[in-house]
């Protein structure tokens, strides 16, 4: 079940809340979250993937010919936002193998909560794809935004975006930047707190897929 509120979809699946509450607990070893995180994203696809184009194919079973339905357009690009969209990344490529890869390396200043940009890397023609920004933490909102303008800026115009956890302040923050990016997500959380976390959360998200905490 999924739970849409305006552009924020919240998926309510019993195996990804499960999975999700395993993730939280801080006892968790590195292992097991980063597994756990594949395994959440592979479920999350489904929800960001729905609606794609389609098409019809003439192919030929054993039994007969038939027109069969099949995903329409140029292959669909994944975006990750360096370093933590890695472990959703991972998770999406298993069940869309053929979709081309970027990166978008940010950093927040611990200062400022600002990002900064050190790396760029798309695919050719972004205008033509359907493009989905994978980040695990949707929590001041900064970070993502400051991606999609860069997406944009290459040409992308149908963008969606997948984490892991949202707060409020991130998805108003998206919401005014870009409010023609729905975002899919697995809990939208309580707040950030003054170090821009999001509580209750389930830290920092690289480091404990990682190991650098």
């Amino acid at each position: 079940m999924s739970e849409i509120i305006q552009h924020l979809t919240v998926v309510e699946h019993p195996l990804i809340q499960h999975k999700l509450t395993i993730m939280r607990d801080k006892a968790t070893p590195t292992a097991v979250f980063r597994q756990l995180l594949r395994e959440i994203s592979q479920l999350l696809a489904y929800e960001v993937t729905r609606g794609l184009p389609m098409t019809t194919k003439r192919i030929e079973t054993p039994m007969q010919e038939m027109d069969a339905p099949t995903l329409a357009g140029k292959k669909l690009a994944l975006i990750s936002i360096l370093r933590a969209g890695n472990g959703l990344l991972d998770g999406v490529l298993e069940l869309i193998p053929s979709a081309r890869v970027g990166f978008v390396g940010l950093y927040r200043d611990e200062e400022t909560l600002q990002p900064v940009q050190y790396y760029f890397k798309v695919p050719e023609a972004m205008e033509d794809r359907l493009v989905i920004a994978v980040d695990p933490m949707l929590a001041t909102g900064n970070s993502s935004a400051a991606a999609v303008d860069l997406l944009k800026q290459a040409g992308a115009t149908n963008i969606r975006f997948l984490c892991l956890l949202a707060s409020p302040e991130g998805v108003a923050r998206m919401k005014e930047a870009h409010p023609d990016v729905p975002i899919v997500t697995a809990a939208l959380d309580e707040a950030i707190d003054a170090r821009g976390y999001i509580v209750p959360g389930l830290g920092d998200a690289g480091d404990r897929m990682f190991g650098t905490k």
